[in-house]
């Protein structure tokens, strides 16, 4: 029989240390995000917080400096709800963005495979659509 996720993370002392944290950084998330303007919104996450040390994490240089020039107010409100903040660090945060896309793969259809495929489209009607799927093919595969 299976046991629920939560009975593990509360068990064990590390785990539950573990589990209180991210649930304070889920907690402090969304009290940041109800502060920040709403163009700032997808651009800047909480990234830690140790030692009331609150790491923000920006996707770039300009949302970085911008939460720099926040930083001050931000730590008001966040003392205000309760969560007492003693320094903000902002990060930029790297994104190495999306890998490189793959080379294409040609493949190439032997004439007889060809020839075979423009017979079958040939005998399929003028409208079904297998018809024009084949002709297509046929049009753009390479020969060996």
């Amino acid at each position: 029989m299976t046991k629920p996720l939560q009975r593990y993370l509360g068990s064990g002392e590390t785990l539950e240390r573990l589990h209180e944290h991210a649930r304070r950084l889920l907690r402090l998330q969304v009290a940041f995000e109800a502060m920040l303007p709403a163009g700032l919104r997808g651009a800047c996450s909480v990234g830690n917080i140790k030692a009331d040390l609150l790491v923000l994490l920006a996707r770039n240089g300009a949302i970085a400096t911008k939460l720099k020039q926040l930083a001050p107010s931000l730590q008001q409100q966040l003392g205000e709800q309760g969560i007492i903040v003693s320094a903000i660090q902002v990060k930029v945060q790297v994104n190495p963005g999306p890998p490189p896309a793959p080379e294409p793969q040609f493949r190439t259809i032997p004439q007889a495979g060809r020839s075979s495929i423009e017979a079958l489209a040939a005998s399929l009607p003028a409208d079904a659509p297998l018809r024009a799927a084949l002709e297509r093919l046929a049009a753009r595969s390479r020969t060996e």
